[in-house]
């Protein structure tokens, strides 16, 4: 009987080993932050594990020390729950999200050379273009150089035609005035003649005349 009954107690054993699940303590607490240095005051907040605390007065006779929380809540806190470094679970976050970062920045830092390849190749075309155009602004340059000595020659050139337009209407009014001046000469010849002809026609036949009688 003594045996069967082990033997049932064996098999229960097992059945709970067989249903047995695996735990881990939680390091998640909360401390109370007080109003005086009593655990019968006033609770003014709770604070998690990890909070930067500003000690403002250290430990008194109570095991309390005054101080203030990042948020400006401030009271009595036991000093036993207080310490200098952060405790290991928040050293594990911050280590944990420091390394999620440089994980980003590596993600990035990859992606950042490809695009980089293709920023050079940006860059020199742009370079080469940047080129051209100055090779074009040089030769537009040049060109409008060319185009303002060329209307230079062109208002010379007008101005010297103006000024030979001018000389040569002075010479045919010129010219215009010695025709007509010789014109009223012959003009006064030819009168004179008409006067001076008949005169000496009428002497020569009156002297005719003389020579008869």
């Amino acid at each position: 009987m003594k045996k069967v009954l082990a033997s049932v107690i064996v098999l229960f054993s097992f059945s709970d080993l067989a249903n047995a699940k695996t735990a881990y303590v939680t390091d998640s607490v909360e401390i109370p932050l007080r109003s005086a240095d009593s655990e019968r005051s006033k609770i003014v907040k709770m604070l998690t594990n990890g909070t930067q605390l500003t000690i403002f007065q250290d430990t008194n006779e109570n095991g309390y020390s005054y101080v203030q929380a990042s948020n400006g809540a401030e009271g009595f806190i036991l000093s036993r729950y207080l310490s200098g470094e952060p405790s290991a679970r928040t050293q594990l976050e911050a280590i944990s999200k420091k390394l999620e970062a440089l994980q980003e920045e590596n993600k990035q830092l990859k992606s950042n050379h490809a695009t980089s390849q293709e920023i050079g190749k940006e860059r020199d075309k742009l370079s080469n273009e940047l080129t051209e155009l100055q090779q074009t602004a040089a030769n537009a340059i040049q060109l409008k150089q060319q185009r303002d000595e060329l209307q230079e020659r062109v208002v010379t050139i007008e101005r010297e035609l103006q000024q030979y337009k001018r000389e040569n209407q002075a010479l045919t009014d010129s010219s215009n005035q010695d025709w007509f001046l010789y014109g009223g000469g012959l003009s006064l010849f030819g009168v004179l003649l008409g006067f001076i002809l008949p005169k000496l026609s009428w002497r020569r036949r009156s002297s005719g005349w003389d020579s008869f009688n």
